[in-house]
C-alpha cells in the first residue's frame, strides 16, 4: 500500500479488501494512521459472522457506526400496552416519548387508525401526436399491462396485494409531450419497492412494444420514449391517523395547574405551526424525531418516509403542521394524519438481528400495525415538545438530558460528575455554565 500513500485519488477502491481500504484511508487522511485504524476496529463485532453480515449491507464498509437503541415503555395504543424501540442519537427524544406515553396512559391512551395503504409508481414517457389516439390505445392495452405482469404479481396477489389500478395521465401542460402511466399498488407487509419497480419496468416494455404495433399510430406516434420507471415515495393515500383526547380538566398535572389555560395555549401553538412555515418546519422536525427513530429501529427507509411526509405537509400549497388540535364541548383533542409506506418483511427486517429484535418487541406487527406504532411515536414526541414549549420551556428538560454529553466531552471523574449534577439541580444548564463550573472544580 506504500505506493498509495499521500495520493487522495484511487482507482479500483471497491476491489480492495476491507483491510486495504482501511489502510489507504488511514494513511491518506490521518496524521496518526495506527490510531485511526485502531478506532475503526474497536467498533467491529467480535462475532465474525455477524460482522460479515453488517459488512455486506452496503458497499465499501470499513466499520460499524453505532446509534443508541432505546425503549419508550407504557404506550397504551388502542387499549393495548406496548414498548416502542427507538434508534436515535438526539438527547431527550426517548425520554420525551416515554413521558408522553405515561401521561396519556391514564387519560385513555392513544388511538390509531389506518385510513388507506395505497402505494404509487409511475412510468414517465414522451409521446408526440394525437392525444385522443393515445387515450384509445391505452384503454385498449390496459388489460395487457396486468396480464404481462402476472408472473411478477402472483405471490403478492396470493397475499392479498398486487396492482390496484393503472391510469394514463396527461402532463403536457407542464412539459411538452409528457405523459405518465400512474399505477397504484397494495404491497401488504412489504414496503414493496422492488416489487413496484419491477412491475413498472414491465409496463414500460409493454407500452413500447404495443405502441410499435398499434395500427392507428403514425410512425412518429409509435416512437414513444420512456424516460424512467420508478416508484414514488409520496404516498398520500397510504395514511395513518393517531390521536389523543380527554376532558380538559383531566389535563391537570404538576406542570399544568390550569388545564383550561394550557389547552388554549397548546391549540394556539399548533395553529401557529399551521400558518407559519418557519415554525412548521421545526414543529414537524419534532414529530419526525419520534417517527424516524422507530422507522430506523425497525429497518425501514427513514429517508423515504421523511421525503413523503414533508411533501404531504405541503399538500395545500404551503408548508404546514402535520398535527392539529382542537377544543370542542370541553374536550381536548390532538391528532395527526401522515403517509407512511412501511414494511415488516423483506430487506433489513429479515437480516439485521436488532431489527428482528425490535419487531419481536413490538410482537411481530403487520405493516399496518407498524404504521400505527410509528404515527403514535410521532404524536407523542410532538405532544411532549408542545407541552414543554407552552409551560416550562423546551430547554429545561433538553439540557438536563444533554448534560451527560457535555460531561463526557471533558472526561469528568465520577466524583466530579456527582458534584456537577448536584449543582445543576438548582442552576440553569448551558454549555458555558457547565464548562465554567468544571474549571472551578478543578482549581
Amino acid at each position: 500500500m506504500n505506493q498509495l500513500k499521500m495520493n487522495n485519488t484511487i482507482a479500483g477502491f471497491s476491489k480492495l479488501s476491507k483491510e486495504e481500504k482501511i489502510n489507504w484511508i488511514a494513511n491518506n487522511y490521518f496524521s496518526t494512521p495506527t490510531e485511526a485504524i485502531d478506532l475503526l476496529k474497536k467498533y467491529w463485532n467480535s462475532d465474525s459472522i455477524l460482522q460479515q453480515l453488517h459488512d455486506e449491507f452496503i458497499e465499501n464498509t470499513i466499520t460499524n457506526f453505532y446509534i443508541p437503541l432505546g425503549v419508550a415503555p407504557n404506550f397504551l395504543i388502542n387499549g393495548k400496552n406496548s414498548s416502542i424501540p427507538m434508534a436515535i442519537e438526539e438527547s431527550s427524544v426517548v425520554a420525551a416519548a416515554a413521558k408522553s406515553a405515561k401521561f396519556w396512559a391514564t387519560r385513555g391512551g392513544f388511538k390509531a387508525t389506518i385510513i388507506n395503504t395505497e402505494k404509487i409508481g409511475q412510468v414517465h414517457f414522451l409521446y408526440t401526436g394525437d392525444k385522443d389516439k393515445l387515450t384509445a390505445f391505452f384503454n385498449q392495452t390496459k388489460t395487457t399491462f396486468f396480464s404481462e405482469t402476472d408472473a411478477l404479481t402472483k405471490n403478492m396477489r396470493q397475499r392479498g396485494g398486487g396492482i390496484l389500478d393503472i391510469e394514463l395521465r396527461d402532463k403536457t401542460d407542464l412539459i411538452p409531450n409528457y405523459y405518465q402511466l400512474h399505477a397504484t399498488f397494495e404491497t401488504k407487509d412489504s414496503m414493496g419497492a422492488n416489487f413496484i419497480n419491477s412491475c413498472l419496468e414491465q409496463f414500460a416494455k409493454t407500452l413500447k412494444e404495443k405502441a410499435e404495433n398499434y395500427e392507428l399510430f403514425t410512425a412518429e406516434e409509435k416512437e414513444i420514449e420512456v424516460i424512467m420507471s420508478i416508484l414514488s415515495n409520496y404516498v398520500p393515500n397510504c395514511l395513518v391517523r393517531a390521536e389523543v383526547s380527554c376532558p380538559i380538566e383531566d389535563l391537570a398535572e404538576k406542570h399544568i395547574p390550569n388545564p383550561e389555560d394550557f389547552a388554549k395555549r397548546f391549540v394556539q401553538a399548533v395553529r401557529i405551526a399551521e400558518v407559519e412555515p418557519y415554525r412548521a418546519v421545526t414543529h414537524n422536525k419534532g414529530i419526525m424525531n419520534g417517527i424516524d427513530a422507530v422507522v430506523l429501529a425497525t429497518g425501514n427507509d427513514f429517508r423515504a418516509v421523511e421525503a413523503g411526509v414533508h411533501a404531504y405537509a405541503s399538500k395545500e400549497g404551503h408548508y404546514s403542521s402535520l398535527s392539529h388540535a382542537k377544543i370542542e364541548n370541553g374536550q381536548f383533542t390532538f391528532w395527526l394524519e401522515i403517509p407512511l409506506a412501511l414494511g415488516t418483511v423483506g430487506g433489513l427486517t429479515s437480516l439485521h438481528p436488532l431489527v428482528k429484535f425490535c419487531l419481536e418487541m413490538l410482537e411481530k406487527p403487520s405493516a399496518q400495525e407498524l404504521m400505527q406504532f410509528v404515527a403514535v411515536a410521532g404524536l407523542a414526541q410532538n405532544f411532549a415538545a408542545l407541552r414543554s414549549l407552552t409551560t416550562t420551556g423546551i430547554q429545561e428538560g433538553h439540557m438536563k438530558m444533554h448534560l451527560n454529553n457535555i460531561l463526557n466531552q471533558f472526561n469528568v471523574t465520577e466524583e466530579e460528575r456527582h458534584d456537577i449534577k448536584k449543582h445543576f439541580k438548582h442552576h440553569t444548564i448551558s454549555h458555558s455554565a457547565v464548562v465554567n463550573y468544571i474549571e472551578e472544580l478543578r482549581k
